[in-house]
Parts: C-alpha cells; structure tokens; sequence
C-alpha cells in the first residue's frame, strides 16, 4: 500500500496547485457576484460563547483569560451564523461572509475539521429567493474555471439545467418506498420501515437517527445526479433553526443543495421567535448530554437579537466541497492550502 507524501512536498503541492488556483479563481468570481447584487462582506470572530446548539455539531473548546487570570470557557464557531443574525438585527440587510470554521470529529475526503463556509442573508426575503441564490453560485463556481459540470467520483452534475426540487415526503417516496408524513414522531413506526429496506435500527436510535440513516444510505446518493437537487420542506424535528412551513407546520423552510450525491449547503426560511428558539435549542442539548456527555451553552445576546431581527432567509454553503465538484478535485484536503493534520 503506498503513502501518499505530505501536502508540503514540492511534488505533492505541484500536484494540488491547479485545484489551489481553481480555488481563488472561484472565490473572486463568488465575491463579484454577491457584490454586484448589493450584499455587504462581513467578518465575523471566530471565537463565541457558544458554537452552535445542534446536537451533533462538536466544537474546539477554548478559553479566554482577563487580566487577572480569571478564565471564562469558549468555543470557536462551528458557523458564523448567530453573529450574522445579531447583524441583521443590528439593521444590515444582504451580508456574505467567507468564514473560517471549526468542527471537531469531522475528517475524511468530504469533511475538514478546519473549513471555509460561505454564508449570506436577506432581509425580508423568501426562502424561494435564497434557494435560487444557491443554484446561481453554483453556475458561477463552474465558469470561474471554464468548466460545464460539477464532478465527484464518476459522476457529474449541470448546474446550467434547470434544478430538481423534491420535498423529503416526495424523495422519501420515491427513493425509499417510504411514506414519511404518517412516520413523523412515531419511533416504532420508523424503525419498522427503515429495517424493511435494510436499514440497521439500534436498540437506543432515536426517530432522528433512523430518518437520517435513511436518508444517508438510500436518498443522498441519488440526488444531484445530471442536475442539481433541492431538498426541501424537512420534518419540523430537523429544522432547529428554521421557522415552519405556513401551509403545514409539521414540515419546516429547510432545504439542503445537493450535487453527485454530496451535500453542498443547507438553507433556511429563519426562525425569528426568540421562545421557539430556546425551546428547540434546550431541546438539542438535552440530546447532546444524552448523547455525548456533554451541552454546549446559550448564546443569550443571539436570543435577545432574535427579538429585533426582521423576517430574512438564508444559506451556509461549503465553500470547499464546492470547489472540490467544479475543479474536479479528488477530495478536500485538494482544496486547503494548508491542510489540517
């Protein structure tokens, strides 16, 4: 079995340069886009009070220190999203951010444990409006570098064709043969479903865990195959952070773009109610400590801000993973100047 030489070889970097190149091609072409349509760059820090409260993110714990020695626990930011909703509450109203993030127990040719996720919101815009923002960067990624597709492992995808949009009832449906809507809150239910399309149900899985196991090992794969997919209308249970559909509330604004079976980047129509949010972010913690032991904070300014915020919508997209599928590179540590260890 051969090694592959360290990143820093001058043979291993002249093989990663094109990729390297490709990269900042793509991120001068996505900055013109977003600037040409009226959005505003910003900055976010790194370092929060809390990373995050969904129940499977894990963090970079740290810590601060004042001039006494007194020290007060932190965590580097696993999205920069709480800061760019205390923007919008602060009145921006169309904010990018090309943002360094941190995800501890994520490695491997999809995933970094240090990353680049580029974020942007609306004020006063639809869900609909940011989905069509994420379809519009994509084309922008793949002419940056003269290319027509995104590719990953033989497969490819057109991000000129028109996008496929499927709720998760339909991709269910279509690509499990299950009917999720008369599953949704019933454990038993689920786990009979998934074992009789040969999905493994452990004894201590809970809905979530079944109905992502589902997804992962029979949807995912055959999305974004020819043409991008959009995924949308999630169970309420995996929208923490977005706000319920009008027309049925069990089902939430949440999309995910999807191209060659990847996932390119979630999206929601924002949850702006500040007692809804603390309930669902209580909720997520509960299951991390059952989970893993461990709960992560509140950001209470985030939840005062929610409050002021106006009705907006917005994406997280991994800016990497997308130059990976437009440069036709192999995995991501292709696309990390410096990769992590």
């Amino acid at each position: 079995m051969s090694v592959s030489p360290p990143w820093w070889t001058p043979e291993a970097h002249a093989d990663r340069r094109p990729f390297l190149e490709g990269r900042g091609r793509i991120r001068r072409a996505l900055r013109g886009w977003f600037e040409t349509r009226g959005f505003t760059e910003v900055e976010c820090g790194a370092l929060q009070v809390s990373p995050g409260n969904e129940a499977h993110l894990h963090a970079f714990a740290t810590e601060r220190r004042d001039e006494a020695g007194g020290a007060t626990p932190m965590f580097l930011h696993t999205s920069p999203e709480f800061a760019c909703k205390k923007l919008l509450a602060a009145g921006e109203t169309k904010i990018f951010d090309m943002a360094r993030v941190y995800r501890n127990r994520e490695q491997g040719p999809l995933h970094a444990s240090e990353f680049t996720m580029l974020e942007w919101y609306r004020a006063g815009a639809s869900w609909n409006q940011v989905m069509e923002d994420t379809v519009d960067v994509c084309r922008e990624a793949v002419l940056a570098v003269d290319r027509k597709v995104l590719e990953w492992r033989g497969q490819s995808c057109d991000p000129s064709a028109e996008a496929e949009r499927l709720t998760l009832v339909e991709a269910f449906r279509r690509h499990a043969g299950i009917e999720l809507a008369p599953l949704l809150k019933d454990r038993a239910a689920m786990a009979a479903a998934a074992q009789s399309i040969g999905t493994r149900v452990g004894a201590e899985d809970s809905w979530s865990d079944i109905f992502s196991a589902i997804l992962v090992q029979h949807i995912e794969p055959k999305l974004g195959q020819g043409r991008l997919t959009l995924l949308c209308a999630y169970p309420a249970e995996e929208a923490a952070l977005a706000r319920p559909l009008a027309e049925d509330p069990r089902f939430a604004e949440r999309f995910e773009l999807y191209a060659c079976g990847v996932e390119l980047a979630n999206g929601f129509g924002e949850l702006t109610d500040p007692v809804e949010q603390r309930r669902r972010f209580e909720a997520e913690m509960d299951v991390k400590q059952a989970t893993y032991g461990e709960r992560y904070p509140l950001d209470e300014e985030f939840l005062a801000a929610l409050a002021h915020m106006p009705a907006a919508s917005g994406v997280a997209l991994g800016f990497d993973r997308l130059v990976m599928l437009a440069t036709g590179a192999r995995r991501i540590s292709d696309v990390l100047w410096t990769p992590p260890v």
